[in-house]
């Protein structure tokens, strides 16, 4: 029987800081615990581990009949400890929580919880996933960092079962089964389930829900998991879970100046800082060419290279291997020559014919070599001379400038070679987006500190777009609002330029309205849906109102309207986009847009002004009204519009009929007939009868209150239970939030609710 290690925790003053480089294990000290090794610095019993001053490489071998330690009423089990990876696997307690038959009810549940605050492990977030296995389960996890509604990280998914046909062995992506990620450093955390999703309706084929933060790769999911109790049984009631360790809390610089706590001892090792940064301790390794444990002295040894039983035997040439200090060498035996890492050895003589051809070869071969570097340098200052031009058609050399002279300007040029560097060379796998004006790549900027960026790559520009891009990107890179996606920089000295934008993660208003899934739009309360609008509006209504000079949007469409972590809307690509015409010459252009947004009077004219931008408004309107696409080509011609039908049902007083059920259910029609009746303002044939956005804003936001008044919610009670508790809701916010007591919710477009705690 496997003798586990437990993790010991006292009640008692933790262990006294070590005092002496000298201070080592003792020969007697327990090093293996059943089929567990146990390594320095981690041992059992006083004078056996290293002692930093607190818990972290405290073990208890236990052999009595259950095996284990209690650490604050919780049994932790070692698996096993890696010294190379600064990791310790431990067991977590899968957390069940059960329809009984008895009561006719759900049991209590254990809200399990784990808390290593008196260490100095944290829990792995690259290897370990939370994961949620039964029908209808919603669990959260809560970590245990910071104060309360300050530090503290909430998160959570929920496994749906459309029909137990779907449930699929291996597949852990929402049906029966759902996994998400956890952040980096955290010590503790809670397990919860949400009581408003039980098993009690299911219970004939699906009785309990399964959570566990568990190491991904020793996760299998099968559908026997869902439909009995082969989970917890086979899995004897916990699973793997990789933690990562470190020393104290000093980096390697710190902790090198106190020489008697240092804790890399063995010669050949060297320090590393902890990956979770500053102040959370530090590692040891063994340097290159060496192995075994750095905490020990003279415990990290030579590898023998040449060793054939443990290694590929590195030389080319059979018995020519001599192991050196940290590494090896390949050497002809006496009276040969030749090269034994790659080549061969033979005596003198017969050499010489080789070094002959060799000498020839190699003249070819520095003559092929010398024509390529002539011709690379050749296409390199043509390549450079290219970059120049397309820069200075891209108006470049008036942006460098302006930037020059304006200090504090935050803008950056990026060369082609870093975005191509952030993207992976454009790969396909990182395009999160193709629309009319370009192509949208995620990408990292190595530089900025790993910081994530959209990249649009723009389609070919006109030449009167080429003249005036630098200084539109001058003005735009001013604007700073908090509806309005941020432009970083651009790339100039490409054919047609790049655009770089803060990274936006969740996602397109289009695709929480259409994409469907468990957050789609029809689950999303009508004040919400109100409030993402009036973010759009002042959005707009900035660009219209307060840039200088006034910028015209060109293509607003809900595809445009991005949502970030908090679902607070942002405007997005200004590809179309141009500045407010100063005189009647500018106004003519080609008419560009998306067909089902396209004002019909700038179709007619080709005169670009900022109420087509009402217009298009108007159209996004109606997709939060009706939850229908602005252009469905599989309808009736009369029909495929979105505001053809929404104008053809209001003049026959049938706007119910096109109104999303949702909404009906849960707003006074007085209220959404005010809305529509925006909608209509907006939608007037003619520009001038049309509202500014600024008009829109305002009146969207009165709507936006009144919506959240008691009186204009006639199902109220629904919403309060959807919630979990009593809805307050800030009507002076510029963000909508549906609060309850407990906590936040916002609702994601995949398959999971992401759960933030409460400002």
């Amino acid at each position: 029987m496997l003798l586990p290690l437990i993790i010991l925790a006292l009640s008692a003053r933790p262990p006294a800081a070590a005092t002496a480089t000298a201070m080592q294990p003792s020969e007697n000290c327990l090093r293996r615990c059943g089929d567990v090794e146990i390594p320095y610095p981690f041992g059992v019993g006083s004078g056996c581990h290293l002692e930093t001053g607190d818990w972290t490489f405290v073990l208890s071998c236990n052999r009595s009949a259950d095996g284990r330690l209690r650490v604050y009423n919780y049994e932790i089990e070692v698996v096993d400890v890696s010294v190379r990876r600064g990791q310790l696997r431990i067991y977590s307690v899968i957390n069940p929580w059960c329809y009984n038959g008895s009561t006719s009810a759900m049991n209590g549940q254990s809200n399990w919880w784990y808390d290593m605050s008196i260490t100095n492990f944290r829990i792995n977030d690259a290897l370990n996933r939370f994961t949620v296995v039964g029908c209808n389960s919603l669990a959260y996890i809560l970590s245990l960092n910071g104060t309360a509604g300050a530090d503290r990280y909430m998160t959570g998914c929920m496994a749906m079962c459309p029909g137990v046909g779907r449930l699929e062995n291996g597949s852990c992506a929402g049906v029966g089964c759902c996994q998400t990620a956890i952040p980096g450093g955290l010590n503790g955390y809670q397990v919860s389930f949400d009581e408003k999703f039980n098993t009690s309706a299911i219970a004939g084929f699906s009785r309990c829900s399964y959570a566990v933060l568990v190491e991904a790769s020793a996760f299998d999911f099968r559908a026997s998991y869902v439909t009995t109790d082969e989970f917890m049984v086979a899995n004897g009631g916990q699973l793997p879970l990789v933690l990562d360790w470190a020393i104290g809390n000093k980096t390697c610089e710190e902790a090198k100046r106190n020489a008697s706590a240092y804790a890399c001892v063995s010669a050949n090792s060297e320090c590393v800082d902890s990956k979770y940064g500053r102040g959370r301790g530090y590692l040891c390794n063994c340097s290159a060419g060496y192995d075994g444990n750095p905490y020990l002295l003279d415990g990290c040894q030579d590898i023998n290279e040449c060793d054939e039983s443990r290694f590929r035997y590195p030389c080319s040439v059979p018995g020519t291997c001599i192991n050196t200090p940290g590494g090896f060498t390949c050497t002809c035996p006496d009276k040969t020559t030749g090269n034994a890492y790659n080549g061969t050895c033979g005596d003198n003589k017969s050499q010489l014919g080789w070094k002959i051809a060799i000498g020839i070869s190699s003249g070819v071969v520095i003559l092929i070599v010398t024509a390529s570097c002539v011709y690379m340098i050749h296409a390199k200052r043509r390549m450079a001379k290219i970059k120049r031009e397309h820069f200075r058609q891209h108006g470049g050399l008036l942006l460098f400038e302006e930037m020059k002279s304006r200090q504090g300007l935050s803008f950056t040029l990026f060369t082609q070679e870093e975005l191509e560097q952030a993207t992976n060379r454009f790969d396909e796998r990182n395009v999160i987006g193709k629309g009319g004006n370009g192509t949208v790549y995620r990408g990292t900027i190595a530089k900025d500190n790993g910081a994530v960026v959209a990249i649009k790559r723009c389609r070919l520009a006109t030449e009167r777009q080429k003249k005036e891009f630098g200084k539109e990107m001058l003005i735009l890179s001013q604007i700073n609002h908090r509806n309005i996606v941020k432009l970083y920089g651009c790339c100039l000295e490409v054919e047609v330029p790049m655009l770089v934008y803060k990274y936006i993660p969740n996602g397109t208003l289009y695709r929480l309205i259409h994409g469907g899934g468990v957050a789609s739009a029809r689950r999303i309360p009508f004040a919400a849906r109100v409030g993402i609008a009036h973010q759009a509006a002042e959005a707009l209504a900035y660009l219209h109102s307060w840039a200088s000079p006034p910028i015209i949007h060109g293509d607003v469409k809900t595809s445009n309207i991005l949502l970030d972590e908090d679902y607070t809307a942002k405007v997005s690509d200004f590809g179309a986009s141009t500045l407010a015409p100063t005189d009647a010459a500018q106004f003519v252009t080609f008419v560009q847009g998306t067909c089902g947004y396209l004002d019909p009077e700038y179709m007619r004219t080709c005169r670009l002004t900022d109420k087509s931008d009402v217009y298009s408004f108007g159209v996004v309107l109606l997709e939060l009204l009706t939850c229908r696409k602005a252009l469905n080509l599989e309808e009736l011609e009369e029909e495929k519009y979105l505001s053809s039908q929404f104008l053809l049902a209001v003049g026959e007083d049938r706007l119910g009929e096109i109104l999303d059920p949702q909404i009906k259910g849960e707003q006074s029609m007085e209220v959404l007939e005010q809305v529509a009746e925006l909608a209509k303002q907006c939608l007037e044939i003619s520009g001038e009868k049309r509202p500014s956005m600024r008009e829109v804003a305002e009146e969207l936001d009165r709507l936006r209150k009144l919506s959240l008044h008691p009186w204009g919610q006639p199902n109220s009670g629904e919403l309060v239970a959807l919630l979990g508790g009593s809805p307050s809701i800030a009507a002076d916010s510029d963000q909508i939030e549906l609060s309850t007591s407990t906590r936040n919710i916002s609702f994601s477009d995949t398959a999971y609710i992401g759960i933030r705690s409460p400002r």
